[in-house]
């Protein structure tokens, strides 16, 4: 499956891409796409079996969503989103 991760910050976009790739799963950091928002820009794409490459998702995550046919289906989004 594929996943987008949003985030607060550019920081946090890249704390998660090291998270994500500490599990072994293959990641890149990658504009926002236009369907999707995001406070600072920049996301990170993941691939994986699970969407969540932890116990649970780091502060810095906006929103998780799983690519599809046809779009995006929101997967987590933050309380304060």
């Amino acid at each position: 499956m594929i996943y987008i991760a949003t985030c607060y910050s550019h920081f946090g976009a890249v704390k998660f891409k090291k998270i994500c790739e500490g599990t072994g799963m293959k990641a890149r950091m990658m504009p926002v796409p236009r369907d999707l928002s995001s406070s600072c820009g920049t996301c990170v794409r993941y691939e994986g079996d699970t969407p969540c490459p932890g116990d649970r998702y780091p502060e810095e995550i906006e929103q998780v969503v799983q690519k599809e046919e046809n779009g995006y289906q929101v997967l987590y989004r933050a309380k304060d989103s």
